[in-house]
């Protein structure tokens, strides 16, 4: 089993920045590829950004160039450093390990960010 815990969501103004923390409760990035969801009120949920166990990374067309991922292995620890955020990044943000071969998944509870003036 893995515990993933999210941090870092709240309310910011158009433009402004936000880092989103996912704290896993072993050292999985070796073997899991961590990714970051986000769902928008009456929307599906949507890939945002993912690091692979090599550390490659991904984005979505959406935040390229505004979205960072990123991880800290000796802290267990995925980041998502959000930059120039605009009111159509409003959602539920939410973390994900994947681990295709065994097909095993686990998801964080979710943090809400806000984006509004």
């Amino acid at each position: 089993q893995v515990q993933l815990v999210e941090s870092g969501g709240g309310l910011v103004q158009p433009g402004g920045s936000l880092r989103l923390s996912c704290a896993a409760s072993r050292n999985i990035f070796s073997i899991y590829t961590m990714n970051w969801y986000r769902q928008a009120p009456g929307k599906q949920r949507e890939l945002v950004a993912s690091i692979g166990t090599g550390g490659s990374t991904n984005y979505a067309d959406s935040v390229k160039g505004r979205f960072t991922i990123s991880r800290d292995n000796a802290k267990n620890t995925v980041y998502l450093q959000m930059n120039s955020l605009k009111p159509e990044d409003t959602a539920v943000y939410y973390c994900n390990a994947a681990e295709l071969i065994l097909d095993r998944n686990y998801w964080g509870q979710g943090t809400q960010v806000t984006v509004s003036s």
